[in-house]
């Protein structure tokens, strides 16, 4: 594996991200919170700009067979990265799409040195 340095921390406050290639590749580096993630820009739908969409949150559904009752919830806060294609959704902290555990973006390897995000590709 090769670390290359992407961006000072100080370039990348939290909640944001900064798209950068790699080896021929387009990574999505993104600050959640102080801590970083990085994606292979690579929606595993379709093949789509995932790390183009938004961060987000996303609807949770929960039914109370007792009483037959729906409730919706707004969760995950800024967690949540939506594919721009076709809406796919990912928890940015695992990298799991959220209809599927199975199915995952391709993460890397991120960690602090001297200031910067490096990334091990």
């Amino acid at each position: 594996m090769t670390d290359y340095t992407v961006v000072g921390t100080d370039e990348l406050p939290p909640g944001e991200h900064v798209v950068v290639q790699l080896e021929g590749r387009l990574i999505g580096v993104y600050n959640v919170d102080g801590e970083y993630y990085a994606y292979t820009n690579w929606c595993p739908h379709q093949g789509g700009p995932v790390c183009e969409g938004a961060l987000d949150g996303t609807t949770e559904i929960t039914f109370d067979r007792s009483c037959l009752e729906r409730s919706t919830n707004w969760v995950k806060e800024d967690e949540i990265l939506r594919c721009p294609w076709h809406a796919w959704e990912f928890d940015i902290l695992s990298g799991e799409a959220m209809h599927d555990h199975d199915v995952r973006l391709i993460s890397h390897e991120t960690k602090i040195e001297d200031d910067n995000v490096v990334i091990s590709l």
